[in-house]
């Protein structure tokens, strides 16, 4: 008993520690960010220039780019095709908006290519969305049932649709990472950005990339808790 409750222990401590370390990344990836957006590059090409250019130049005709509310709510939406920039992006020629605009389009030119992680995520985000929804009502109905005398099937259900959401959050690493590679070496190679402007972007981009890294830390922790209860309970 000793030892399944310092597992226990161990890993609700686990996940404090990766949610402390999310708070700390995002924390930075907003200086960054801040920094960067008031550092531009000549040549006067805002966010949506970048992203139109990083389009044509990869073939893409069919994905429009449109601006959103927020900030850093920028995203790629493959149904709508569309490359959706936060107003702080969309209007700006700084160098973090360059990069952001750019990562987009990333995905975009992933989507075009038929990637195989990008792909694979697609195909995960149904059963994801009920996980997000449903995993922790499930787990407690689970562990009702079974300390009234009933099975534990439910309960492992739960952790089913919990390991779900941390092979998603996995998958989701090379997709981001990739993004961020494609678009770096877009930036370079087409020179709208010169070689130190290239660096200069890179950094926001890490960080950025860092918050997913956080995400699938979070879930995974989030899995082991939720097992070391499962197993404990079995040593009892």
């Amino acid at each position: 008993m000793e030892g399944v409750t310092i597992d226990q222990t161990t890993a609700l401590f686990l996940i404090i520690g990766v949610a402390v370390l999310g708070m700390i990344v995002q924390a930075k990836l907003q200086s960054v960010f801040k920094k960067y957006s008031k550092v531009m590059f000549p040549g006067g090409l805002t966010g949506k220039d970048v992203a139109e250019k990083m389009l044509r130049d990869n073939g893409i005709h069919d994905v429009r780019v449109v601006a959103t509310q927020g900030q850093l709510t920028d995203h790629f939406n493959p149904k709508t095709k569309t490359v959706n920039l936060s107003e702080s992006v969309y209007n700006s020629n700084s160098i973090a908006a360059a990069a952001v605009a750019a990562h987009e389009c990333g995905h975009a030119v992933q989507h075009a290519t038929q990637y195989a992680p990008l792909k694979m995520r697609s195909a995960l985000v149904p059963v994801v969305t009920i996980s997000s929804q449903w995993s922790t009502w499930v787990i407690i109905l689970g562990i009702i049932i079974a300390s009234t005398g009933g099975s534990w099937v439910l309960f492992w259900i739960g952790i089913g649709l919990i390991a779900m959401a941390a092979l998603f959050a996995l998958v989701t690493l090379p997709v981001e990472y990739n993004a961020s590679y494609r678009a770096l070496v877009w930036l370079e190679s087409s020179r709208t950005l010169t070689s130190q402007q290239v660096d200069e972007a890179r950094v926001p981009l890490k960080w950025a990339a860092r918050t997913y890294l956080v995400a699938a830390l979070s879930a995974i922790a989030t899995l082991i808790y939720y097992l070391s209860f499962a197993l404990g309970r079995r040593n009892e």
